[in-house]
C-alpha cells in the first residue's frame, strides 16, 4: 500500500482487483479545496483505459514491480522483441502494452521493463534519447524574422519532431520521450 505521493508515470496500481500502469499524472493544488493527483491508467490485462482523480494523501494499492534493463532489438507484426541484458533471454511484448512509446524505439535503445510475478506490465524509456536527423527541409532566409521558428525533422527511427530551423541532417538530437520535443543537440 501506498499514497497519492507514490503514483508517478509508470508505477503500477492494483484497481477494483485488476493491474493497471499509470500512463499520466499531474498533481493538482487549487486555491480553493484541497490538493489531488489526476490520473490516466490503463489496464494491463484489457489495455483499457481510465481517468482517475485520487485525494491527495489518499491510500493507493501501489503493485511492487521488479525492474530489469532489455534492449530493443526489432519489430515483428504486433509485438516488439526485446532482449533481457543479464540473461540474454528474448522476449515478445504486444503493442498494446506498450503504447504510444514505442514510437520512440529504435534498434539498440535500452530501456526498463517493469515486471510483476514474472510478466512485462509496463516500459520505461530514458528521459531523453539521441536520435540523428534523417531528413530536414533547408532553412529559407528570412524566417527567423519572426522569432522562435521550427521546421518538422524526421529522426533515423522515423519519428517526426518539431526542431529549430538551423538543424540540419545528419546531426544528433536529443528528444525528450516525456513531451516529444526537442531537446538540444548532442555534444560530445
Amino acid at each position: 500500500m501506498g499514497d497519492t505521493t507514490d503514483i508517478h508515470k509508470g508505477a503500477i496500481i492494483r484497481h477494483n482487483n485488476d493491474l493497471y500502469v499509470v500512463t499520466f499524472a499531474q498533481f493538482v493544488n487549487p486555491g480553493k479545496g484541497s490538493a489531488f493527483v489526476k490520473t490516466k491508467l490503463k489496464s494491463i490485462s484489457s489495455a483499457k483505459g481510465t481517468e482517475i482523480t485520487y485525494k491527495s494523501g489518499e491510500t493507493v494499492d501501489v503493485v511492487r514491480v521488479d525492474y530489469v534493463t532489455m534492449q530493443y532489438l526489432y519489430k515483428n507484426a504486433n509485438n516488439y522483441s526485446f532482449m533481457n541484458q543479464e540473461s540474454f533471454e528474448t522476449i515478445d511484448v504486444s503493442a498494446d502494452l506498450l503504447g504510444d512509446d514505442v514510437k520512440y524505439l529504435k534498434e539498440g535503445l535500452e530501456v526498463m521493463m517493469a515486471t510483476h510475478e514474472g510478466m512485462v506490465v509496463a516500459m520505461q524509456l530514458p528521459k531523453k534519447i539521441k536520435y540523428t536527423v534523417k531528413d530536414a527541409p533547408p532553412a529559407v532566409r528570412g524566417d527567423s524574422a519572426s522569432g522562435n521558428v521550427t521546421k518538422e525533422a524526421i529522426m533515423d527511427n522515423g519519428l517526426s519532431v518539431a526542431v529549430p530551423i538551423f538543424i540540419k541532417e545528419g546531426e544528433d538530437l536529443l528528444v525528450n520521450t516525456e513531451t516529444g520535443e526537442y531537446g538540444g543537440r548532442v555534444t560530445e
